[in-house]
């Protein structure tokens, strides 16, 4: 009998591991070298949402002028303010805010919206996230036209040295500083793509998360220093502390504080504090490091998620 003869076959090629962080990374480094077309569809959005309107995106600047007008009027009359100063706080409050809001809100359901795109364009699935941000960020910069509109009002109020009404701080009053918005804006946008990632794909899995998060976010609003201020809780404590503290405290602890401040402060001539840059860039590390651990683990699920 002749021996058997054994041929050696090739091993077998090791199947390839997505979930690392290196792909993870990858797909927002490939994103963003896509950003021509998030770039336009975000752009496309808007011009289809005020398709056969008259004025068009226009209507965005009128709604945030409306809204701050009537909290700034109605606010300042509950706190005794002076409007010349309030009204500016109100207004760029708030635009940040609607910034905030709409990533947060439109962040938890933004693979979920894009269903389709995501099961027929082979596209990395930081694109969609990029694309409400990039939209959001427009409706920021339309927004920002009522805050040049306040300021250009009440302008006298707000050049050289003054004081909030019920606050003992002096504050400088509009001058170059006021370009420190522009990196904030910067910082503000890099937060809201990894809170856009992180709650998007919670929100893909677990359906009960935008609902939920629909019905905080009104009570997080009341929380934050936007239609009235710290020197408020300030003015409770009588500034030697007691039973006022815990007030500030909550402030404190409330991280949409921070990110609204460190864009209004410059933009009204504020001393800037920079425990609120130092608590934006702490929670940037953290919220990111998060937002990669999801992604690294679940990328690849989002697309039977949906």
């Amino acid at each position: 009998m002749q021996p058997t003869s054994t041929v050696e076959r090739p091993p077998a090629p090791l199947a390839p591991n997505s979930r690392t962080f290196a792909r993870a990374y990858g797909d927002v480094r490939d994103a963003w070298r896509l950003r021509e077309l998030w770039g336009h569809l975000g752009w496309q959005d808007i011009k289809q949402r005020y398709r056969r309107s008259v004025i068009g995106p226009l209507w965005i600047t009128i709604s945030m002028g409306t809204t701050a007008l009537a909290l700034g009027l109605l606010y300042s009359q509950l706190f005794k303010q002076e409007l010349g100063t309030f009204l500016p706080y109100v207004t760029a409050g708030f635009i940040i805010w609607n910034f905030i809001l709409g990533v947060v809100t439109e962040g938890t359901e933004v693979f979920i919206s894009n269903e389709g795109l995501i099961k027929h364009l082979p596209a990395p699935i930081t694109v969609h996230v990029l694309r409400m941000v990039w939209r959001q960020t427009l409706f920021l910069a339309h927004n920002m036209v009522v805050y040049v509109v306040v300021v250009a009002i009440y302008f006298p109020s707000l050049v050289g040295e003054y004081k909030m009404a019920g606050d003992d701080t002096v504050q400088p009053g509009l001058s170059w500083g006021v370009l420190m918005a522009i990196p904030a804006l910067v910082l503000v946008v890099v937060n809201a793509v990894w809170v856009a990632l992180l709650f998007g794909i919670i929100s893909t899995r677990f359906r009960d998360i935008p609902p939920v998060i629909n019905s905080f976010i009104n009570l997080v609003f009341f929380m934050t220093p936007i239609v009235w201020h710290v020197g408020v809780l300030n003015k409770v404590t009588g500034g030697t502390g007691g039973g006022g503290d815990w007030r500030i405290l909550i402030a404190e602890l409330n991280p949409v504080y921070h990110y609204v401040e460190i864009f209004r402060a410059p933009l009204l001539g504020h001393t800037q504090d920079w425990h609120h840059w130092a608590v934006v860039g702490g929670l940037t590390v953290v919220g990111w490091t998060l937002a990669l651990i999801a992604m690294r683990n679940y990328r690849a699920r989002v697309s039977y998620w949906v």
